[in-house]
């Protein structure tokens, strides 16, 4: 028996899985057998394709085939673009200068025209403030350019493919080209376009740098990979605040402006540095159509688009609620130069006065101090545009021009037409060429009473016939078809009778009257026959007034002129002074005090009293030209010389219009505003002495019955008359109380 203590436990073993009799391993290689069934079993035939299942597959063939040769093409495509993108970027960023040398890239300089207190008024050619950097500006205007043109301007390399496939997207919804409109381009790709890829401009390669600047914007697909190489190239070469930099101060923002600091000044009158928030918004919004949204041309349009660009400010984190709020409740507002926007006319006439190469053809940046008097200015353009309103009829095309001089020939004020905002336009101040009527006889009588004739000495007005020769007879007649018979001068002056003109310029001379007409100033061709005397020669304004100055101050022919002082800017020496002022004497100062007189006598009771201003002397001479073509009223005050002239530009008759009509409104309009505040200043003028102790004497004797028409001798009559009169005691009586009185 064995001993249950030494009996040990039997070993622990798994079950196995699988038996091991005879009837287990025939399963075990069934699937091996499977296989081998498989293995010998032939194969299945396919079935024919229909018609649709081989098209399908045909289709779907070429498809992978299409696919697989566009994306061989395309990878050897980008190879290649990569390869000459990076070339290009080599080649740009070894070529590109200082950032100094980039910043004013204009091929002609600026002309800043100031008024004679030394304020900015008007501005030429390109303008260019000075160079400013991305940390001079104020915060806000960097701010406003980076949210409004390129809000990962910080943070991309140069490019950016989000935008530009935004941009096509946008392009092509919208029925444009893919390039066309919105270009998705980052300030960097559009300082490379303000750069034209680093070619400047040079006049024996382009026409015109208007063509130049067409050029570098021109975009094809071609430029577009050219921009993106030069903008890598700049995100090599610089920092991203020099090429901001370079932006700022290469933009074009309307007005004749590059750069923001110019446009700063041009619009609010203070620098890039200063600007608020609202201003900042504005001159960010001109990047996107600066003559669209220039705030001269229209400010409501400006504020608008800037009120869009403070929302970008304001949802990228750049302005706050409070502050985005502040600025769109109270827009940026123009400066007072930049809305009044007077004197266009002066400082075209100005530039073209100049010389050339220091105004419209200028490489410089030039100042110029003119004489414009901007309170004149605002008046006569204020006058013009009061009477256009209340005066003249709706639709009517006629048009005026208006000059305020000074008696030194110093123009205070220009107005060439009834735009008195236009700039570039003609100018019928200076430009207008036309007859000048009546207003041309004063030049007569200042020849006649230079050569010793009085105001108060007789002329008669009775039917005149002249042989002119070359054209037979002729015979002139007065406005109003009548002849008043013996008359003085200040009577035939003051009704603008025409015959007695003809008389006194006969009786003085036709070469006297031309010689003294062009010494004051009528540059133009004067007539050689009679009817010089009547103003049928042409003249501009300009020169018409000038001479008028020159009756007010004594005699003295004037130049007109308007510029003051020419520098260069920043220069404190001039590099040239006033050309005009006054010249040599053409009367004798008792003949041009008392033509003054007579003429203060054609406003007072004459054809010219719609001009009458209460409490002030004022002299002057109407003027209206065959069929009334033209109509002009020319005077003065012991202060300014005011002309103005009326008519249409195709030179058709004014309708119902004399010199003594809408000129003389127009002409007391202007001055009421011009002397507005003033005191009134006497004017420059003597009563008629020569002839009347004779007339006296004759006048004393006829009323004493001492004598008749016998009293005085043939000789004695042709000097008191300039010849002796057929008439009774009474017609003389009546003659000579004519004299002593002035009527």
């Amino acid at each position: 028996m064995s001993n249950p203590g030494d009996r040990r436990p039997p070993p622990l073993v798994a079950d196995r899985r699988y038996t091991t009799s005879t009837t287990a391993r025939p399963a075990a290689a069934a699937p091996k057998q499977a296989r081998n069934r498989r293995s010998k079993r032939k194969p299945t035939p396919r079935k024919p394709r229909g018609p649709v299942g081989f098209v399908v597959g045909l289709i779907l063939g070429l498809f992978r085939f299409v696919l697989r040769v566009i994306w061989g093409l395309s990878w050897r495509i980008g190879l290649a673009t990569a390869i000459l993108l990076g070339l290009g970027v080599g080649y740009y960023a070894s070529s590109l200068p200082d950032v100094t040398e980039l910043v004013d890239g204009r091929a002609r300089g600026s002309v800043t025209l100031r008024d004679y207190e030394g304020q900015d008024y008007a501005w030429r050619g390109d303008f260019f403030g000075g160079m400013i950097t991305a940390d001079t500006v104020s915060e806000h205007l960097r701010n406003a350019v980076v949210a409004t043109e390129d809000r990962r301007f910080y943070s991309h390399l140069g490019i950016s493919p989000r935008g530009i496939a935004s941009a096509v997207r946008i392009n092509l919804s919208e029925g444009r080209g893919p390039l066309s409109g919105n270009g998705g381009s980052t300030i960097s790709q559009q300082t490379a376009k303000l750069l034209c890829l680093g070619r400047p401009f040079a006049q024996a390669t382009w026409e015109s740098e208007a063509a130049y600047e067409a050029d570098c914007r021109r975009t094809t697909l071609w430029r577009k990979v050219q921009e993106m190489a030069y903008a890598l190239a700049m995100e090599v070469r610089y920092s991203k605040d020099e090429i901001l930099t370079i932006y700022l101060n290469r933009a074009y923002l309307g007005a004749g402006t590059r750069g923001f600091e110019a446009a700063s000044q041009r619009y609010f009158a203070r620098s890039a540095a200063e600007v608020t928030p609202a201003e900042a918004a504005m001159l960010a919004g001109l990047l996107k159509a600066p003559s669209t949204y220039a705030p001269t041309g229209n400010l409501q349009r400006a504020q608008d688009r800037a009120a869009l660009v403070v929302g970008l400010m304001e949802e990228q984190g750049y302005l706050s609620a409070s502050a985005a709020a502040d600025a769109r409740a109270n827009p940026a507002q123009l400066s007072a130069a930049a809305r009044d926007q007077t004197g266009g006319y002066f400082a075209d006439w100005v530039m073209e006065s100049g010389p050339e190469f220091f105004t419209r053809d200028t490489t410089e940046d030039v100042v110029i101090q003119t004489t414009l008097d901007q309170r004149l200015q605002r008046a006569a353009e204020a006058a013009m545009i009061s009477v256009f309103e209340n005066e003249v009829r709706d639709g009517s095309e006629a048009q005026a021009a208006i000059i305020v001089m000074s008696a030194d020939g110093a123009v205070r004020a220009m107005v060439g037409g009834r735009d008195t905002r236009a700039s570039g336009a003609f100018n019928r101040a200076t430009q207008a060429l036309r007859q000048t009527g009546s207003a041309f006889k004063p030049f007569v009588y200042a020849t006649g009473l230079d050569l010793g004739m009085s105001p108060s000495d007789m002329v008669d007005d009775s039917p005149l016939t002249i042989n002119v020769t070359g054209s037979g007879p002729w015979s002139p007649q007065n406005y109003d078809r009548e002849f008043k018979g013996m008359v003085t001068l200040t009577q035939a002056l003051a009704e603008s009778r025409n015959i007695p003109a003809v008389r006194i310029a006969e009786q003085a001379g036709r070469e006297n009257v031309r010689t003294v007409a062009a010494m004051f100033g009528i540059d133009s061709d004067l007539a050689a026959g009679p009817a010089l005397a009547l103003g049928a020669s042409e003249s501009t304004l300009i020169e018409m007034t000038g001479a008028y100055a020159g009756i007010l101050n004594g005699g003295s022919s004037v130049t007109p002129y308007g510029l003051i002082e020419l520098r260069l800017q920043g220069e404190s020496e001039p590099l040239m002074g006033s050309g005009g002022g006054i010249g040599e004497r053409v009367i004798r100062d008792e003949a041009a005090r008392e033509l003054t007189w007579m003429m203060f006598q054609v406003v007072e009771t004459g054809t010219g009293t719609r001009a009458r201003i209460d409490g002030w002397e004022l002299a002057g001479k109407t003027g209206t030209t065959s069929a009334a073509r033209d109509a002009w009223f020319i005077g003065f005050s012991g202060d300014y010389v005011v002309g103005v002239w009326m008519g249409y530009d195709d030179n058709r008759p004014l309708t119902g219009v004399t010199g003594g009509g809408l000129p003389a409104v127009i002409w007391r309009e202007t001055m009421m505003r011009v002397l507005e505040g003033m005191s009134p200043t006497p004017l420059p003028m003597d009563p008629p002495s020569g002839g009347g102790t004779f007339a006296q004497e004759i006048t004393e004797a006829i009323t004493a019955g001492e004598t008749n028409t016998d009293y005085a001798t043939d000789q004695a009559l042709r000097e008191a008359f300039g010849e002796p009169p057929a008439a009774s005691n009474d017609s003389i009586l009546d003659v000579l109380n004519t004299i002593l009185t002035g009527q």
